[in-house]
């Protein structure tokens, strides 16, 4: 039930650096990872201000993100690749779910070896997905609706095929000869980076940061010892800096609210802990962009807020850790097992069965919470993303309204992996375009029928709501053939479903001055049961949760409260609170 009452060697090699390997791929060791302001486009200011004298944008306030896997979420021209066209298309059912901002996954030029994150050209659109009219146009149509979208850049590292590695691979000095990480011999190693010789006429080899089509862009070591490695922050750094700036500025300039970054905390190499040169070269960078585009926002993949904030992101959010057995905070509350794809020893508080309080999760979120609050910024949840598992089919899809809406109440802003909303599942499938075993969460989107047939042609013009059921998600992977695989369609038909329970707490978010971002945090209750209050000067919230398989019962603080949302069978009379069997309940101080 659901209620809703508010309106090295010398050899010529490839040498693949294993625990960066392990990091992006197995997802056994990281599962991958105030009041309302009208969104406007972001315009240029005075040029010469502080990088923080502003204060931070207000989409890092109040934005529910919905996370946008390009090629598969809506293929509007048949080709069986999604695209940005479809993205726009689907706006107006974005922004029904309660999602007002989008955070697009890589769409830049690319050869596709590491699906979009080897990027060929900055400022140019994959003809797969359109062309950059196209996502101009995205951008317009988002803020008509009041919506943002922030693009994905990825600074560390181009595609082979860039043409600034073209240039930095001749003999002869150039302009972007020190862009990238070179040794000076061709029969040199790394020094403990992995590498590559062999592959250009330059007397040198140079450094991969993740596959062979990766070279890594200079931004210097934060101790050079050898004669090729460069200084953080030196000439050559500082203009690759300048080069990443001009970037953002293209993007900004056109439209894009902002960009969530790639590995942001692996520019610098050989970085002290802290990654204090890394802190250095972002702070470098922002003092660039931030004083022309005030109201852009930053999100980092970094996971330790008191170091993003540091570098100056508006925004950070766990990734999906867990090292040698042991799990980071988020990882305890949704996939706290060895095999993220097995329910057997799954030790996560949101599975029924676990037993686990909420302690041991709290005590790993709430220092970091603490240190994003105390630089003015968000420390957010996902539900999953283009690197993780997916939870489901493993956790149950009442497992997962709770961990969902939970975590839409928590502090930050929460960001919506695409499907999340129906419960798609993970699949295992063969890897394509790099993806390997993160190839399962990237499938098709499920809007009506379990074939990729049809998919809707969509004249340039259109914009118009579309049913669920008239689009696909396209072909680029084999959509989940099972008879009841969850589609949109389906779910909007039952009012019982996990997309009306998305909806609804979404809703509910946005409407609640008490589960913005900045809304203070206090936990209550500790143990299998999580009680935590929200509140503002306008509102306090009591937020409650029981995911076991037994009724609770607790006391609240004193006063009087209403239900404003609940999903199971909750009775409340006075400060006495019962919460049923795997419930969940927002209630209103009154």
């Amino acid at each position: 039930m659901i209620t809703n009452n508010t309106g090295a060697t010398k050899n010529v090699s490839v040498i693949v650096s294993v625990a960066r390997f392990c990091q992006r791929l197995q997802f056994s060791v990281m599962i991958v990872s105030k009041k309302h302001r009208k969104p406007r486009n972001i315009k240029e200011t005075h040029p010469h201000a502080s990088p923080r004298e502003t204060p931070p944008p207000q989409m890092a306030c109040d934005a529910i993100f919905y996370e946008i896997y390009p090629q598969s979420f809506v293929d509007s021209n048949g080709d069986g690749i999604g695209d940005i066209p479809g993205i726009t298309l689907k706006l107006d059912y974005i922004k029904d779910l309660g999602c007002n901002a989008i955070w697009l996954n890589p769409c830049f030029d690319s050869p596709f070896k590491d699906a979009g994150y080897d990027v060929r050209d900055y400022k140019k659109v994959a003809s797969r997905y359109g062309t950059n009219d196209d996502l101009i146009a995205l951008f317009d149509a988002a803020h008509r609706r009041d919506m943002h979208v922030i693009l994905d850049l990825v600074p560390g590292h181009t595609s082979e095929e860039h043409e600034w590695f073209h240039r930095s691979c001749k003999v002869e000095r150039n302009n972007y000869s020190d862009r990238y990480i070179w040794t000076d011999s061709w029969i040199s190693g790394g020094d403990g980076l992995p590498f590559i010789g062999g592959e250009s006429p330059r007397n040198g080899t140079y450094i991969l940061n993740f596959f062979k089509c990766q070279p890594a862009l200079n931004y210097g070591f934060a101790h050079p010892e050898r004669s090729w490695q460069k200084p953080a922050l030196g000439p050559d750094a500082k203009a690759t800096c300048d080069a990443m700036v001009d970037v953002m500025r293209f993007w900004l300039s056109r439209g894009a609210d902002g960009f969530r970054v790639d590995m942001a905390d692996s520019l610098v190499k050989k970085d002290d802990e802290g990654k204090p040169y890394t802190i250095r070269t972002w702070q470098y960078m922002f003092a660039r962009i931030r004083p022309a585009f005030p109201e852009a926002a930053f999100v980092s993949e970094w996971g330790r807020p008191e170091e993003s904030m540091a570098a100056g992101f508006d925004m950070d959010f766990y990734l999906d850790w867990r090292w040698d057995g042991v799990p980071n905070g988020y990882n305890m509350l949704l996939r706290n097992v060895d095999d993220p794809l097995s329910r057997k020893g799954d030790k996560s508080y949101f599975n029924a069965d676990s037993g686990t309080p909420i302690s041991e999760f709290l005590d790993e979120y709430e220092p970091r919470l603490r240190e994003a609050e105390t630089a003015d910024g968000n420390f957010n949840f996902i539900t999953c993303n283009h690197d993780t598992a997916r939870v489901a089919p493993r956790l149950s899809q009442r497992e997962i309204a709770l961990a969902y809406c939970t975590l839409f109440a928590m502090p930050g802003v929460p960001f919506l992996y695409y499907g999340d909303e129906i419960g798609m599942r993970y699949r295992a499938l063969p890897g394509k375009e790099g993806g390997y075993v993160r190839t399962g969460s990237r499938t098709p989107m499920q809007w009506g029928a379990n074939d990729a047939s049809g998919a809707l042609h969509v004249s340039d013009s259109a914009e118009s709501d579309i049913r669920a059921g008239d689009v696909t998600g396209g072909s680029y992977l084999p959509a989940d053939p099972s008879a009841d695989a969850p589609t949109v369609a389906a779910q909007q038909a039952d009012a019982e479903s996990l997309w009306h329970t998305v909806r609804s707490i979404l809703h509910v978010k946005g409407e609640c001055d008490a589960l913005r971002s900045g809304a203070t945090f206090h936990a209550i209750e500790r143990d299998r049961v999580f009680v935590f209050e929200r509140s503002t000067h306008l509102q306090k919230l009591i937020i409650a949760v029981n995911p076991s398989r037994d009724c609770k019962a607790l006391q609240l603080p004193d006063g009087s409260y209403r239900t404003i949302f609940s999903i199971g069978e909750n009775e409340i009379s006075g400060t006495s609170l019962r919460l049923g069997l795997q419930s969940f309940a927002i209630l209103e101080a009154e």
